[in-house]
């Protein structure tokens, strides 16, 4: 054992102790399924809009539309949310989407 660092059972026992949300460890107390599911649902809202949509949106619910399925996706719905925050942010602040854009921060701080 390293002295510096302390007993590492100690630590651990004291962390699963915390009611808190725990990102980096366990993602308890973190529904991230959940806030990807809603971002889901609030892009859509805004890319079902013919007038709010185009080629990139239009992919992005193609990757979308097979997001659930295992074996013909390439990432799920979080994982392509993670990789394409900063294009969710701009289509959210565009249209002066405020409440898009805090579940947007809240699911890059947690789940990400």
């Amino acid at each position: 054992m390293f002295p510096a660092f302390g007993n590492r059972h100690e630590e651990t026992a004291s962390v699963d102790s915390i009611d808190a949300p725990d990102r980096y460890v366990s993602f308890k107390g973190i529904d991230c399924d959940g806030n990807s599911r809603r971002i889901i649902d609030r892009l859509y809202m805004h890319i079902d809009d013919p007038a709010k949509t185009n080629a990139f949106w239009e992919r992005f619910r193609a990757k979308l539309s097979v997001a659930e399925d295992p074996l013909k996706r390439q990432a799920d719905g979080l994982c392509l949310l993670c990789a394409n925050i900063y294009y969710i942010a701009d289509l959210f602040e565009e249209h002066d989407d405020e409440d898009g854009l805090a579940m947007l921060r809240q699911l890059e701080d947690e789940c990400c």
